[in-house]
């Protein structure tokens, strides 16, 4: 297992490296790292690893939606005001739309696997995004308009809806069926879960204004503090609607309004912790990718992906209308809301878990989706930022 994990973060960190100078984003590396190690190619990887990527997987997603929390100011939230509680879910649902009446007749799946295989597909990625909104918002482009954090709250409660939103299907596929009463939980889900977050954030940051211990400390405690949160979902899963990650993001955002100071502090602890998370959550997704299935269907899905892509841009043209946003903004947050990543790599392997008949194929759409928006996506925001937003101060 030892030796799987130093060849894993090794060979995952070189091959991101080498992409990441040639301008390539470095998640890129990482996933055909997986690839390359995982059990369909040479099979490094130790199955005790493999075991518990689900588990590893959603840790990466705990540490980077907390960073993105910590980073989030409310104040220059509410001045975005309506759009951003657009972006958390039109452009989410137009995609899952799209996927719902193109997959059918690309793929001949049935409706409810298309609408599994489009929330999987629907969230945008944090682990993209976040790193370069916040770089944005430092070095103040497109501030004045709050348009990076319009985009880092959109992508950090996208995910969250889109997570709620796949356990539905997921569950409608099983049998278990669904009604009016199971779309009435998202709203309660994402309201508990922002509330519950915010009281815990409140607390902690009080506790920790009286009781002074190490920085490292306190991120180790929210660590386990964000691990209880998303237990707790398991556990009223079919009680109480409740997102623990939602909760998890609501935490730090709630220091940041509290305490700036502390939260900048440990946002860069976090930021550090994402250096290996990343590289596990991209290696182990990579792993999973039946190889020879992917070249099988990847013409099909490919063409899939970029129609479905349209819908998703629209979507976000949607959000943004009667905005003072210009037309280059406007094509700016198109763009910057495409990348995929994060939640396709937490979730994009549970239905072939669950031994649902469409599992290999959403699985492989996850992976794809990642391989062709991802990079995509990066380059798009990189080329585009300097040319469409005004560099400014807040």
């Amino acid at each position: 297992m030892l030796e799987s994990l130093a060849v894993i973060f090794l060979m995952g960190m070189f091959l991101g490296w080498i992409l990441k100078k040639v301008r390539i984003p470095s998640l890129l590396g990482m996933l055909i790292t997986g690839m390359i190690l995982g059990p369909y190619a040479l099979n490094l990887i130790h199955p005790s690893i493999l075991n518990i990527s689900t588990d590893l997987r959603q840790i990466a997603l705990i540490i980077i939606l907390t960073r993105a929390g910590l980073s989030l100011d409310i104040n220059e939230l509410k001045k975005v005001g309506r759009p951003a509680i657009f972006m958390c879910f039109v452009p989410a649902c137009f995609e899952i739309l799209g996927m719902v009446i193109l997959a059918p007749r690309i793929l001949g799946i049935s409706t409810i696997e298309a609408a599994i295989m489009g929330a999987v597909v629907g969230a945008v990625s944090p682990a993209v995004i976040v790193p370069k909104m916040l770089t944005f918002m430092e070095e103040g482009y497109g501030v004045k308009k709050s348009i990076p954090q319009l985009i880092l709250a959109g992508a950090s409660v996208d995910d969250v809806f889109v997570i709620v939103m796949f356990t539905a299907f997921v569950g409608m596929e099983q049998g278990k069926g669904i009604s009016a009463v199971s779309f009435i939980q998202i709203p309660i889900s994402i309201l508990s879960g922002i509330a519950f977050g915010l009281i815990i954030g409140v607390v902690f940051q009080k506790v920790f204004q009286r009781i002074h211990i190490r920085d490292s400390a306190k991120v180790l405690i929210l660590l386990c503090i964000s691990f209880f949160m998303v237990t707790l979902e398991t556990k009223l899963k079919g009680v109480f609607p409740f997102s623990g990650l939602l909760a998890v993001m609501s935490i730090g955002i709630a220091v940041r309004k509290k305490n700036a100071n502390l939260s900048q502090r440990l946002a860069t602890k976090y930021s550090k912790l994402w250096v290996g998370a990343e590289v596990l959550l991209f290696v182990l997704v990579g792993a999973t990718v039946n190889l020879s299935y992917a070249f099988q269907a990847g013409g099909a899905v490919v063409l899939l992906i970029l129609l479905v892509l349209l819908f998703r841009v629209t979507g976000v043209l949607v959000c943004l209308v009667k905005t003072d946003l210009n037309w280059k903004e406007r094509i700016f947050c198109m763009i910057a809301y495409m990348p995929k990543a994060t939640v396709q790599a937490a979730i994009g392997g549970i239905p072939l878990a669950l031994g649902l008949d469409c599992g290999q194929i959403v699985l492989t759409v996850a992976v794809l989706a990642i391989l062709i928006t991802a990079p995509l996506g990066a380059f798009g925001i990189d080329f585009s930022y300097k040319k469409t937003l005004s560099k400014d101060h807040s």
